[in-house]
């Protein structure tokens, strides 16, 4: 019995140095966060379940592993593991990939049913704190390419009050980043109506839309023709619709961060 524990920990020890060594290097970062759809609600189907090539999931003791679903299970600020499930990250990182010659870095830091107001800095759930710690250490394996941003499900019937604190979260996390120019991309939330008011999400789509005239790199990713996870009354994508929204991100980052 002993030597068997003795092995396996030989084993777990020589697994993790390939994984340290795979994953040297600089990597292209990207940071991916928001509330649940960007945590991932969608089914986990044998197709998604495969190790994305030339892609590393920054853990939960600060290196880069390569990546494999669920990819928020390493949130520090995540709800349950069993809710960790698909979400846009996976396609975007693995179209970039096929399209790039660095390493592919994501962190994933998201929060179901987080409300905008908890990713302000200095608030009590300290959201905007635990993701610049973790973005911070992922720094020193590479450059941060992008933010992707899919949150508002909570927020969706106060667009105009949603609108000043979206400001505010790219300006601070530009500044705390001392990245002027960093590229930020926010996906419109599901544009069926499951809000219970008449007008549905309509009013705050278009409001996320008309920030790319007013904040500089701040582009919008469509959620046109994607589907619900359940039905019409749940605002999670289903899995098809999830591969699609993260290959539109991954479209608006190598469209906007070309030469970058």
């Amino acid at each position: 019995m002993k030597r068997f524990f003795a092995y396996l920990i030989c084993s777990l020890t020589f697994t993790m140095m390939i994984a340290r060594s795979e994953a040297s290097g600089k990597f292209d970062i990207y940071l991916c966060i928001g509330q649940s759809n960007m945590a991932g609600r969608a089914t986990l189907t044998p197709a998604v379940m495969d190790t994305l090539v030339n892609v590393y999931l920054f853990n939960d003791r600060n290196f880069f592993e390569p990546a494999v679903n669920p990819l928020n299970r390493y949130s520090t600020i995540r709800k349950e593991i069993g809710m960790q499930k698909l979400g846009p990250a996976y396609s975007f990182a693995r179209k970039v990939s096929e399209k790039s010659d660095c390493k592919i870095g994501l962190v994933v830091n998201a929060r179901g049913g987080s409300s905008i107001k908890s990713w302000e800095k200095g608030a009590s759930d300290n959201y905007y704190g635990e993701m610049l710690s973790r973005i911070r250490e992922a720094l020193k394996y590479g450059r941060l390419k992008a933010v992707l941003w899919h949150q508002g499900e909570a927020d969706c019937r106060y667009p105009e009050s949603y609108k000043i604190y979206i400001c505010k979260l790219v300006e601070q996390l530009r500044t705390d980043l001392n990245m002027p120019d960093l590229l930020f991309v926010a996906g419109e939330i599901s544009r069926w109506n499951w809000t219970g008011h008449t007008e549905g999400t309509i009013p705050f789509n278009k409001m996320l839309r008309s920030l790319e005239d007013s904040i500089p790199r701040f582009k919008v990713v469509s959620s046109e023709g994607l589907k619900p996870l359940i039905d019409e009354d749940d605002p999670h994508f289903d899995t098809d619709s999830q591969i699609i929204l993260g290959e539109r991100y991954a479209e608006k980052v190598l469209r906007y961060n070309r030469g970058k």
